[in-house]
């Protein structure tokens, strides 16, 4: 019955489990399994936790993500305090004030993070003419969502001998396989505080995780929700049958 059930919820909810992605040209990515796969899958807080380590210390430095909110950090496992103690950090414009003019000041947990550069044009011409792309939805903006995130991080290699690279990297997992961004992950880019070994590997893994939570973060109350309205149409389904049965039964 139990398998029955899974099965049921995996057809009817199979809209609500899945992102939904933009189109684009097909590459075969290397599939991984998430924590979060499934009509009953979660998030995985400890790899959310590395995964934001690994935005601060290596991604921030040039992609933003502007629909996350410090506060928002709690759906990591992190407590008020330490959430304060996060937005701290950073440096936010504030304004104007009493004179009219924008000032800086330290963040707070109501604040969203701030931006690497100050505009669009910076930072294209920080980045070779293409400003980079915002992280907040980028899980959900390319098709293979997370896999295709852990792909991109993970396949740097030498291009072809026939290939001319030129000022640009060769990627196995991206479209083209040239592609402007140089590799970001090299091996022990940050120390994890929970001693877990940062090989390029488990960075992309836990960056990517993050990003499918700031791109989905309200996937699990989603999931939730439609296994309650399941259950309610299961039950709901056999009362009337029920009900149905013993009204005809009176007839014949």
């Amino acid at each position: 019955m139990k398998k029955i059930l899974s099965g049921f919820f995996a057809v009817s909810l199979g809209c609500l489990s899945l992102p939904a992605f933009a189109a684009g040209d097909a590459v075969e990515l290397p599939e991984q399994e998430w924590s979060f796969d499934g009509v009953f899958g979660t998030y995985d807080k400890a790899s959310m936790q590395r995964g934001f380590q690994v935005y601060q210390k290596v991604c921030s430095a040039c992609h933003s993500l502007d629909l996350i909110a410090f506060r928002n950090l709690t759906d990591l496992g992190y407590n008020e305090d330490e959430i304060k103690a996060i937005a701290a950090e950073y440096t936010v414009e504030d304004g104007p004030n009493d004179e009219g003019e924008m000032f800086e000041r330290a963040g707070s947990a109501s604040d969203r993070f701030p931006a690497p550069f100050p505009n669009e044009k910076a930072a294209a011409s920080a980045n070779g003419g293409k400003a980079p792309p915002d992280l907040s939805l980028m899980a959900k903006a390319r098709v293979g969502g997370p896999d295709y995130l852990y792909g991109l991080l993970t396949g740097y290699e030498d291009a072809p001998a026939d290939i001319d690279v030129g000022n640009l990297s060769y990627n196995k997992y991206f479209p083209g396989h040239l592609i402007s961004m140089s590799p970001p992950l090299f091996g022990d880019d940050v120390e994890y505080g929970d001693g877990t070994e940062a090989t390029v590997e488990q960075m992309a893994t836990d960056v990517s995780h993050f990003l499918m939570w700031a791109a989905e973060p309200k996937l699990e109350a989603r999931k939730q929700t439609g296994v309650k309205v399941m259950i309610f149409l299961i039950i709901f389904t056999l009362i009337m049958y029920a009900a149905k049965r013993k009204a005809f039964a009176k007839v014949h």
